[in-house]
């Protein structure tokens, strides 16, 4: 790849908004599954641009330059406002009484709040919903419904008034906006790549006794790089997504080898609820390992969250 062909595709990529970078990466058709995952798309936009250039440098042409400057330009054709006015009138059509207000926002975002009234109510300005949408996503952020009834209505209004054939509903909730998008989007790496797991770790960042046994020093040592190491490549070397908690819902039927055992009759599966909470639950995990409470590595349960954009889970016999 020449300099212009080079310069082209930073101006291009420049130009793509940091929550759209993944979709409109994937719409080009161009950098494979693996690349994305293995791009950080949690450092600076300016940084994240010259690491899609090199990555692209070696086969990619002025052909596949244009290409990605179609993608970004058929994103551009998205209509906020024209998305704003079919929401409205789709809500406004199926309710009688509903107060539908916009704010918009970085990042080709819409805060939307919903205050929601009944057929003979007006609207219930003291809980309403608020619903953040990003453009030319199939994903949309709210905050609880009091209405569960109308919660079918809003995705239909966001599914047709954003030109989606659904919005993807997961099992991913938490306080901190931030941290649902980063997850939803892609925007952290979880795969930690530049740590050098050749390279021992520093002596006084064991605080060991100098007066201890030589060999427990050094198989000490050892298990504490292992620890290390398996942390940072599962968790990586940066500031986890903020979530609150964790919750496992488990059914199962009671397995016994005894005829005629109560429970093992028993056609109901038993089942279990466990809920993991932490002001910071996905950096409270990160540490469980190092600080010698739990064994590394820890169970895929618990370390697929931002992975599998899930903190609700449901675990049945197969």
């Amino acid at each position: 790849m020449d300099e212009t062909v080079a310069e082209f595709f930073k101006r291009t990529i420049l130009k793509i908004p940091m929550t759209e970078m993944m979709t409109i990466l994937k719409a080009w058709d161009f950098l494979s599954e693996k690349q994305l995952q293995n791009v950080n798309f949690q450092q600076r936009k300016e940084s994240l641009v010259q690491d899609l250039v090199l990555l692209c440098e070696k086969r990619a042409s002025v052909h596949d330059a244009a290409l990605l400057d179609i993608v970004c330009e058929d994103i551009d054709l998205f209509d906020m406002e024209q998305f704003k006015s079919s929401f409205k009138k789709i809500l406004q059509r199926a309710l009688k009484n509903v107060m539908v207000s916009f704010r918009d926002a970085e990042e080709n975002a819409v805060w939307i709040r919903i205050a929601w009234g009944t057929q003979y109510r007006k609207p219930n300005q003291y809980k309403p919903v608020y619903v953040v949408y990003y453009s030319q996503t199939p994903y949309a952020f709210t905050s609880s419904c009091p209405l569960r009834s109308n919660i079918p209505l809003l995705g239909q209004a966001l599914t047709v008034a954003s030109n989606h054939h659904k919005i993807v509903k997961m099992d991913l909730r938490s306080r901190y906006l931030d941290s649902l998008k980063a997850i939803v989007f892609k925007q952290y790496n979880q795969t930690f790549e530049t740590y050098n797991s050749t390279t021992p770790l520093q002596e006084k960042s064991l605080e060991l006794d100098i007066h201890m046994d030589s060999r427990i020093i050094h198989e000490n040592r050892i298990e504490k790089e292992r620890v290390q190491r398996v942390t940072q490549e599962t968790f990586g070397d940066y500031s986890q997504p903020r979530l609150e908690f964790a919750q496992y819902k488990l059914e199962t039927k009671f397995k016994s080898d005894f005829n005629g055992d109560i429970l093992a009759e028993r056609k109901e599966p038993l089942r279990c609820l466990i809920k993991f909470s932490s002001p910071h639950l996905l950096e409270a995990l990160k540490s469980l390992a190092p600080a010698g409470i739990a064994d590394a590595p820890l169970s895929p349960l618990l370390t697929c969250i931002p992975n599998k954009g899930m903190n609700y889970f449901k675990i049945k016999d197969k």
